[in-house]
């Protein structure tokens, strides 16, 4: 049998089994279709909403220009990425993946970026944000605002090593072009203002159009975002309940006690491959395992991402020449270096600012960050629905004026 034909046999298999089982237990996939939903409803869309706007404005604008012209010296000798993606970095980090996949995808449209740069710059720019990791992990889920500074910590370091290690990738490819970078004179702040003026020329929109085009784009991405985000979440749901999961963990038991960890993380891993939120969340409920196990296990998680994640990377990806694969790997060596980094700063970081006891119990509230990361997560979970409902209103209003203006 032919690869193609193989290929073609597990997709239609899986398919199916997946098909049947939503039909045989209805009632679960309806529950894990209200979850995903909910995370989508409340968090994911009213987080993330603000930023993408905000960012095809500055692109619009010739800000992200500016800012690439600004931090070239930087960005390419420890990168190898134009100074552009230190914008997307940033607001990867700030405002969580797939921020730094649209972004880069944007700017790959725009060609600000090579192929193998935004190959390189997908790779390490894609993250948890710090709501995410403090509010819905950390707080949420361990009950511990201490272990987030550890989480995060880990997460950021993972990523600045993922982006020095695919500083290599496509190496041979470009190197005619960043001979020729080096041939450039120093960037001085005359050429990056020169640059801002001559992109906010060239997009020569109003700013109505151009913050209804930012409007509409972005609401659009978090549509996506949202299906594949209750699409994976009943994925996950139906493998549990079919014991496809239980099966998947038993292979990795073996490596579990190789690594001195208890087995009964391996369930609680394989639905963080799938989707981080239950990963996190099954996770922090082991008693067998102490907190620095469940640390190590939830760093992979974030930073594997999870194929919900990498779904919709690679759904964004898929409008440009793009390759999926450099992400892929990039995601494994981001959940080997933070769950390492974990390892290596726990004593430093977590003993240090916490004075809790690491044992099976449950951990104490670190009082003062707990507080202030609760408080923001709860809120968005109270105001997120209002946020999503109006966005939503909005662009089916600004959508419609559209399509009346153009006779559809």
């Amino acid at each position: 049998m032919s690869k193609s034909k193989l290929k073609t046999l597990v997709l239609s298999a899986s398919v199916t089994l997946f098909a049947a089982a939503l039909i045989l237990m209805p009632g679960e996939s309806l529950e894990a279709s209200i979850r995903g939903l909910d995370m989508w409803w409340e968090i994911v869309f009213p987080s993330l909403l603000p930023f993408f706007i905000v960012s095809e404005m500055l692109i619009g604008f010739g800000v992200v220009r500016f800012i690439g012209v600004i931090l070239e010296p930087l960005m390419r000798p420890i990168f190898r990425v134009p100074g552009a993606g230190g914008f997307v970095w940033a607001m990867g980090m700030a405002s969580g993946f797939p921020a730094g996949a649209k972004l880069t995808a944007r700017l790959r449209q725009e060609n600000q970026l090579t192929k193998i740069e935004a190959e390189r710059l997908v790779s390490f720019t894609n993250s948890s944000n710090p709501l995410f990791i403090f509010g819905a992990v950390s707080v949420g889920f361990f009950q511990n605002a201490t272990l987030g500074i550890v989480l995060a910590t880990a997460h950021y370091i993972g990523n600045i090593c993922v982006g020095v290690i695919m500083r290599f990738y496509g190496r041979g490819e470009e190197r005619h072009k960043v001979e020729r970078s080096r041939e450039k004179k120093k960037f001085m702040l005359r050429e990056a203002f020169s640059a801002l003026h001559q992109t906010r020329l060239k997009d020569n929109r109003p700013i109505g159009k151009l913050l209804g085009d930012a409007v509409t784009s972005s609401i659009q991405t978090l549509l996506m975002i949202g299906g594949f985000i209750i699409l994976f979440s009943v994925i996950n749901k139906m493998l549990y309940h079919l014991h496809i999961t239980t099966f998947m963990a038993q292979g990795f038991s073996s490596l579990f006690h190789l690594l001195r960890i208890t087995d009964q993380l391996s369930i609680p891993f394989i639905s963080g491959l799938f989707e981080i939120t239950l990963g996190s969340k099954l996770t922090s409920g082991v008693g067998d395992a102490t907190l620095l196990q469940q640390a190590i296990i939830t760093s992979f998680i974030l930073g594997f991402s999870g194929f919900s994640v990498q779904a919709q990377v690679a759904s964004i990806l898929a409008q440009t020449d793009i390759r999926f694969q450099p992400f892929f790997y990039a995601r494994f060596l981001h959940g080997i270096a933070a769950s390492i980094a974990t390892v290596l700063i726990w004593k430093p970081i977590y003993e240090r600012f916490s004075n809790e006891q690491l044992s099976n119990a449950v951990p104490v509230f670190a009082q003062r960050h707990a507080h202030l990361w609760s408080e923001i997560f709860y809120w968005m979970k109270t105001t997120g629905p209002l946020i999503t409902i109006v966005s939503l209103l909005l662009y089916i209003l600004i959508y419609s004026r559209r399509a009346f203006r153009n006779g559809l």
